[in-house]
């Protein structure tokens, strides 16, 4: 692990699970395209890499939150699939957008206006879905003002200014299959859509499904599912079944090496507020990694539990005491026989007894999307390829802010 940049940790990121999870999820959605959802630097695991990894899959699009996550794809040079991008605030690059071919949410009339002002500036015919807000309460058209904004779309259409290709919204309960908000949300989608179609527009895709949905609910897959978590491998509903159940193995593995290793006695105190207080003498032992590298606070130890998990020598331990800025340490026992350099996963697809993320999650009252996304920027991606037997390779650092 030495020599990754220097750092004494690195995510090592498989793009063959990565492919392999793709191909997983169209098989339960035989008759919908894959949008791969890599927005947030691909939920930390490295925005192009994990992209094109997805796209070998079987993806045929590509979804971003933000316009620069969209645009920095398309000079990365993948240019051989559909971006859809759909979170922006007035005077974002919609030009820029435009001539780069990337597809456009609308989600209320000011953005359709400043996506008919890019076009007539870039001299191109943007292509818009328009988001419907059916019942989560965030971004899109509230059903009442889908018909206003809807004519003002297709007129433009008309001037072969934009071209209305999608209608999609998004679920608030999809990761609690049954939930009678999910069929209500899944009616007001299907209104708007017959009404979007009545209008005459000649849709494309009409997508409802995230990575919840496309593993639970075929009957919301429509033309094409939307899986974010889950194309990196971890289960949207972990409470009805972990990512094996699903065929799909989580593609990040976090691991560090030992930093200081020493013998302490019993009713030593470890980290701030001793709130860890060692009940014999023990080793200690300190990984250089913490709450600035994403490791959250939540998952710390207590005279009463251990704090996240990790794996040492073969052995599932946990954070003993306060997770730190930088670091934790770990109460490897009496006997312990590690060294400083020895090698610590803090989690992994959990086929050799290694934590996961969805572990850390339950540790720290969160979910596992948090666990990976958050992981900061310092801690190097390194990219290895299980399917093709290629070795680690590390990434380079980028202008947005992880790896490229």
């Amino acid at each position: 692990m030495a020599g990754v940049n220097d750092f004494p940790a690195r995510a090592v990121v498989d793009l063959g699970a990565v492919r392999g999870n793709v191909r997983a999820l169209a098989a339960h959605a035989p008759s919908a395209q894959v949008m791969a959802v890599v927005k947030a630097d691909a939920y930390g695991h490295g925005l192009v890499p994990a992209a094109l990894a997805a796209l070998e899959g079987g993806a045929t699009w590509l979804g971003t939150a933000q316009v620069p996550e969209a645009l920095h794809l398309r000079r990365a040079g993948v240019t051989g699939a559909r971006i859809l991008t759909w979170l922006y605030a007035p005077g974002a690059p919609l030009r820029e957008a435009v001539e780069a071919d990337v597809d456009l949410s609308v989600a209320s009339r000011w953005a359709l206006d400043e996506v008919v002002a890019a076009a007539r500036t870039a001299g191109r015919t943007a292509r818009v879905h328009l988001k419907v807000d059916t019942g989560l309460g965030r971004n899109g058209l509230m059903p009442g003002d889908l018909p206003d904004v809807l004519t003002a779309a297709l007129a433009a259409e008309a001037e072969g200014l934009v071209r209305v290709v999608g209608v999609w919204s998004h679920l608030a309960f999809a990761d609690d299959p049954g939930h009678p908000v999910v069929l209500q949300q899944a009616a007001v989608f299907a209104e708007a859509v017959a009404l979007v179609e009545a209008a005459g527009a000649r849709l494309e895709v009409r997508h409802l499904a995230n990575s919840a949905a496309t593993l639970t609910a075929p009957a919301l897959h429509w033309d094409l599912v939307r899986p974010g978590i889950a194309v990196y491998g971890l289960s949207p509903v972990p409470q009805v079944g972990s990512h094996d159940r699903f065929g799909l193995v989580p593609a990040m593995t976090l691991e560090a090496q030992l930093a200081t290793v020493k013998h302490v006695p019993a009713g030593s105190g470890v980290s701030y507020g001793h709130e860890y207080v060692v009940p014999h003498d023990t080793v200690l032992g300190v990984v250089p990694l913490g709450y600035a590298d994403g490791l959250p606070r939540h998952a710390s130890g207590s005279r009463d539990r251990w704090g996240g998990p990790v794996q040492v020598g073969g052995r599932r331990l946990g954070v003993a005491g306060r997770v730190c800025m930088d670091q934790v340490v770990l109460d490897l026992g009496p006997g312990a026989q590690e060294a400083a350099g020895d090698r610590v996963v803090l989690w992994g697809d959990g086929r050799d007894g290694a934590p996961t993320a969805q572990d850390w999650a339950e540790v720290a009252g969160t979910i596992s999307y948090e666990v990976v996304t958050r992981l900061g920027a310092r801690v190097p991606r390194t990219y290895v390829d299980t399917e093709r037997g290629e070795p680690a390779v590390a990434a380079p650092t980028t202008s947005t802010g992880g790896a490229a």
